[in-house]
């Protein structure tokens, strides 16, 4: 009896893990941005909902809106500029731009959909308007890039093997610490992608790229010499940024604009 209950539940999990794979494969598309193949799970109405949604709460964590409206404005000036210079102006989203009251935190992030945040700990150890320009438009790499819809839907099909592992054996665990490793390695990628995306935005709006390079010795010199290492990041080390970014000038320099 013990022995069918096992089979049974060896199928059962078989079955799971199967109807994982083969959603994964459905959900396989590719994105008219960037030529990547991904796996999303949403419609880009559904990326802005989401983003809608998130936006009060994320403003609320980091101080909310900050009170000068002149530094307001002028966040959404060189947002839009670097929007309805590029490729971003073709796609569904809905991009706004919100400078965020956090003094203390150093941060730059991108809600799907097209809300894009900054806070005023970033904002301020800016030198110019060209370095803001390559905050925000690696923050619109990531709207392009769909990344927070196909971590999303990774993060849904690792659950779900993971599911079907637990009830076919006790290997839920492994499989688990599998699915979450490659959603570290993609967010690498995504955060490398997003620089090279950004690159092409500012030369497309009239940036200087190289002051993309300054952004990254900023960043560097505010993590100290105690940062974490880069296999223990969810980002690449800001040295290793620098050389993805001097490529990409590069490319992008070399291409008929």
């Amino acid at each position: 009896m013990r022995t069918n209950r096992l089979k049974i539940r060896l199928l059962l999990g078989l079955c799971i893990v199967a109807f994982a794979f083969i959603k994964r494969c459905s959900s396989m598309e590719t994105n008219p941005y960037t030529g990547k193949d991904q796996v999303i799970n949403m419609t880009a109405d559904q990326e802005i909902a989401i983003g809608l949604q998130s936006a009060p709460q994320m403003e609320q964590e980091f101080g909310g809106l900050h009170p000068n409206n002149q530094y307001q404005a002028f966040v959404t000036q060189v947002g839009n500029k670097l929007v309805q210079s590029s490729i971003a102006s073709q796609t569904p989203y809905d991009y706004h731009f919100h400078l965020l009251g956090d003094s203390n935190t150093i941060n730059a992030f991108a809600l799907p959909g097209g809300q894009v945040f900054i806070t005023y700990a970033l904002f301020s150890r800016l030198e110019n308007e060209a370095q803001l320009a390559g905050v925000l438009g690696h923050e619109i790499g990531h709207v392009l890039g769909r990344h927070s819809a196909e971590r999303i839907a990774e993060t849904e099909f690792w659950k779900t093997v993971t599911t079907g592992a637990s009830v076919g054996a006790d290997m839920g665990q492994l499989i688990g610490g599998i699915g979450q490793q490659k959603l570290l390695t993609n967010s690498r990628g995504d955060e490398l992608e997003s620089d090279d995306l950004g690159i092409m935005l500012m030369i497309d709006a009239g940036y200087d790229p190289e002051e993309m390079i300054g952004v990254m010795e900023i960043l560097k010199a505010a993590a100290g010499p105690n940062r974490v290492p880069e296999y223990q990041s969810t980002h690449p080390d800001p040295d290793n940024r620098i050389e993805k970014i001097k490529a990409a000038i590069a490319k992008y320099k070399k291409t008929p604009m």
